[in-house]
């Protein structure tokens, strides 16, 4: 019966870990995208965020919680307010864009770098876009 009840009775799977990430980038590098992409999500209609949006993103071993900050000039004064308790960091840029949003970009990302809440954090760097003709190589970005 013992040997039994172990093969069918096993009960729910032990809980993946969760973690939390902030997904921060100028408007347009394609954060929304990349979620929507993640989650398995309609490419379709898909709209730019303002403020913030949450997103789990399932793996198999693990659940990533992905606050998603907009990237528009007016929010990007207040994304610090949301890096309490992350415990990474996505950066998007948009490897195509201009050379002036390409600076603004560099120098968000090295502000990031040395916020007290994320200066010890993983980043994960994703330079956006490269199927585009003007988007420049890792080497460039």
């Amino acid at each position: 019966w013992q040997c039994f009840r172990a093969l069918c009775c096993k009960g729910p799977p032990p809980p993946r870990p969760e973690y939390d990430l902030v997904c921060i980038g100028l408007s347009g590098s394609g954060k929304t995208s990349l979620l929507s992409q993640l989650c398995s999500e309609s490419p379709e209609n898909i709209v730019s965020t303002t403020g913030f949006s949450i997103k789990a993103v399932p793996f198999q071993n693990a659940i990533l919680n992905v606050k998603e900050l907009g990237g528009a000039d007016n929010i990007r004064k207040y994304w610090s307010r949301y890096y309490q308790g992350s415990q990474g960091v996505i950066f998007v840029l948009d490897s195509a864009s201009s050379e002036d949003d390409l600076e603004t970009a560099r120098n968000e990302l090295h502000s990031a770098l040395q916020h007290p809440q994320l200066c010890t954090l993983p980043f994960l760097i994703l330079a956006n876009h490269q199927d585009k003709p003007a988007a420049r190589s890792i080497q460039e970005v």
